[in-house]
């Protein structure tokens, strides 16, 4: 551990660095506001974890005009294709996924900002009816027109951190963190 407390840490579902402080008990997707940027790569871990990440931390990554998000879907039987790797045929309606993707809201906005990041990818990884689940709902990097464009609206209007309300498109029913 750091004289800071930090260290930076790698998240197996996400497929990035985080940064952890043990005593506190936080982790974070963005680098401590408190350390500047020569003291985040003195951090330990940073040499393994942040080397092909830039100055800027994990965030980084994207091309100019692109935002990074996670989100957790929930199909329903009106949905473009009702079928998931969690089920072959999916026979809700679109107001029992809305349901589900309220709960996942309230459970996540029940929580300390900082263990947002970690529950959200971990509901996402049991709960998403998208196959992103197996990374945690994890979509990488995207630009405008590569999405739906509710999906696409919604994220580029959160701020990094920020989870969205309920969001519809023709594969279902979403949450969405934007987490670059």
């Amino acid at each position: 551990m750091s004289s800071s407390g930090w260290e930076v840490r790698f998240s197996n579902s996400r497929q990035i660095p985080y940064f952890y402080h043990a005593e506190k008990g936080l982790s974070t997707w963005e680098p401590p506001t408190e350390i500047s940027q020569e003291q985040l790569h003195q951090l330990p871990g940073a040499s393994k974890y942040l080397k092909a990440q830039g100055a800027s931390g994990p965030a980084s990554g994207g091309k100019d005009g692109q935002v990074r998000a996670s989100h957790i879907l929930a199909k329903h039987s009106g949905s473009r294709r009702p079928s998931s790797w969690r089920k072959e045929n999916i026979t809700i309606t679109r107001e029992e996924a809305q349901k589900i993707i309220e709960q996942h809201i309230t459970t996540l906005k029940s929580l300390p900002p900082s263990e947002v990041p970690q529950e959200f990818a971990k509901i996402a990884s049991t709960e998403s009816d998208c196959s992103s689940a197996r990374k945690g709902g994890d979509l990488g990097w995207f630009g405008r027109g590569q999405m739906q464009k509710p999906f696409e609206d919604a994220t580029f209007g959160l701020e990094v951190g920020q989870l969205s309300d309920i969001i519809y498109t023709d594969s279902g029913v979403h949450v969405i963190l934007r987490t670059g």
